[in-house]
């Protein structure tokens, strides 16, 4: 059934409008600031109400309705749930102003909607391209990639305990919440970026790639979004310099197709796990 729901997210991503229909957090927020105003909740506590506890609830349903009608009535409970627990935006889409203004060589521009749509600010264009396909890539991974990777290996619950912790570190105003939440992020982070950063070596650069997982397979210490952006830069063979112009983005071109193939190799393994499984 996972092979099957993997498959409807496609259909669904690609020919419905469900996943912005679906992807409300309003919800979580509100109780997220009303959590925090309470001082009598230690952060870990909060965690567990906003995190444990609506996982707990879906494995609850899912146990009670997975034996039922061969667990087609589960069914549209895992869509519905591993939907929402995809990224919020569209990674690619919102580089649409910033490649504009790099097209036309515009550079002022291109800084200006790099902070405004993406929150990256840089002191020149190089170091500007440079945050904005690590942008790129980070945001393809934990959107996407992470998410899948937890389904698959643990089910709908784990997709949705790692958007909800997701969404307590990137929104919580509590210093000591928000910290807790990221290393739990961190924790959960560690083995699907690896996964993803293999994935790279076999559809890219695959030496480059093996060299810079040589010094940090097991480092726990650097962050997804780094590994991330380290190895997908090296397997995309990016170039070192890029000026303004419509050659400067090949470079986005590169990773968004080196995303694509990673995609492809992570659904075929799938598949054949399915098969042999």
């Amino acid at each position: 059934m996972s092979f099957l729901v993997l498959l409807l997210v496609l259909w669904v991503e690609k020919f419905s409008a469900l996943r912005q229909r679906l992807q409300r957090d309003g919800f979580f927020l509100t109780e997220l600031a009303r959590l925090e105003r309470n001082d009598k909740h230690h952060s870990w506590w909060v965690l567990a109400i906003l995190v444990l506890l609506p996982v707990a609830l879906l494995a609850l349903l899912l146990h009670v309705l997975e034996p039922v009608a061969y667990g087609l009535l589960a069914l549209p409970v895992h869509l519905l749930v591993l939907v929402y627990s995809l990224g919020r935006g569209d990674a690619k889409g919102s580089l649409g102003p910033f490649r504009d203004a790099w097209r036309r060589g515009d550079e002022q521009a291109a800084l200006h909607v790099a902070e405004r749509d993406l929150g990256l600010t840089a002191d020149d264009e190089q170091s500007l391209l440079q945050k904005v396909q690590g942008h790129l890539l980070w945001e393809a991974y934990q959107s996407f990639f992470a998410v899948i990777f937890w389904y698959v290996l643990l089910g709908p619950a784990a997709a949705l305990a790692y958007r909800l912790l997701a969404l307590a570190a990137e929104h919580s105003r509590n210093p000591a919440l928000q910290e807790r939440a990221r290393q739990l992020r961190h924790a959960f982070d560690w083995a699907p970026v690896r996964v993803l950063s293999a994935s790279f070596a076999l559809v890219g650069n695959f030496v480059a790639v093996s060299r810079v997982m040589l010094h940090e397979l097991l480092n726990w210490n650097i962050s997804a979004a780094r590994l991330v952006q380290n190895t997908g830069s090296v397997a995309a063979e990016l170039p070192a310099t890029v000026t303004p112009g419509p050659e400067g983005l090949l470079g986005l071109d590169n990773l968004w197709e080196l995303l694509l193939r990673s995609a492809v190799l992570w659904y075929a393994c799938f598949a054949l796990w399915t098969v042999l499984g």
